[in-house]
């Protein structure tokens, strides 16, 4: 059923933003865009006893292209983005990823915004598994009194088809909620929490879980084109078929602080990041430190 309307959305909003716009109209735009950008990650993970888990580079590369149908504050678009994952060193495969999305916003009242959204992923990396499909309905509410203050919560709902490799393909389904509140004291200067609690059930044992997570991040800016970020997260996953040693069913606890740097002079979009990354878990063989690091270079057209 989700399926059946995440495709009629996205055919809905295909023909709005295809269809010509008059020249008489002014009162409509359609603004193409497109973005891409090329980012360079090297991580390194050790388990408790210092034993080197991963110790490797790669290369992302992204390329996103989209189209909007603007009436005042009601808004159409429709996005495809792509990301290329080169992985460097023996033994590593390369992975990509595609998304398709589609969004509708409009104003509700004085203070709220509505944003409907339609989104398939095609072999994308869930925390489940290696290799999802996913299509996934959410709406989210907007309420923003002033520009000092805005609160968002989201819902959404995700079905999730999993390649097994020779084994028989696999499926799952759950919710999942978000809040958010920020708090903005001036341009590029926010204090931001997030909340998120999500789930998935599963016929197949190793995908059903649960989540939850907390995060803050502060955006300072330096120049009018810099800023810096830093942000710490806390991420609690219990899974509902996998067993830990001791016969209990396997529980994760990820701990990720990070600072960003950010530099967008005119449309390019220049990043750079650190996170150091504890993951604490009821089956010892997972619990593990380490490093990322990631430099980013884009251009939005």
């Amino acid at each position: 059923m989700l399926r059946a309307w995440v495709a009629l959305l996205f055919a809905g909003l295909s023909v709005l933003t295809a269809s010509p716009v008059s020249a008489q109209d002014d009162s409509w735009k359609l603004e193409p865009d497109a973005r891409i950008e090329v980012s360079v990650l090297s991580a390194q993970t050790t388990t408790r006893d210092e034993d080197l888990v991963i110790d490797g580079e790669a290369i992302n590369l992204r390329g996103q292209v989209g189209v909007a149908l603007e009436k005042g504050d009601t808004r159409f678009r429709i996005e495809a983005d792509r990301i290329e994952v080169i992985r460097i060193g023996e033994g590593r495969n390369n992975i990509a990823r595609d998304r398709f999305t589609a969004t509708f916003e409009t104003p509700v009242g004085k203070d709220f915004d509505l944003r409907l959204m339609a989104r398939h992923y095609d072999d994308v990396v869930t925390v489940e598994a290696a290799d999802t499909d996913e299509w996934q309905g959410a709406a989210r509410i907007t309420f923003e009194p002033r520009r000092e203050h805005r609160v968002r919560i989201e819902g959404s709902w995700r079905e999730r088809d999993y390649a097994n490799g020779p084994l028989a393909e696999t499926s799952g389904e759950g919710p999942r909620v978000d809040a958010q509140y920020r708090r903005r004291f001036g341009r590029y200067h926010y204090l931001q929490f997030d909340l998120r609690a999500e789930s998935i059930e599963s016929d197949d044992p190793r995908r059903g879980y649960e989540r939850e997570s907390a995060g803050v991040a502060y955006t300072r800016p330096i120049t009018p084109d810099l800023r810096v970020r830093p942000a710490l997260e806390v991420i609690k996953t219990r899974f509902d078929g996998r067993l830990a040693p001791e016969g209990q069913l396997r529980r994760d606890r990820l701990v990720v602080p990070e600072v960003e740097l950010l530099w967008w002079p005119g449309q390019w979009r220049i990043e750079a990041e650190a996170k150091y990354i504890f993951f604490d878990s009821n089956e010892p063989v997972r619990e593990r430190e380490g490093y990322r690091l990631t430099l980013s270079v884009g251009y939005a057209f």
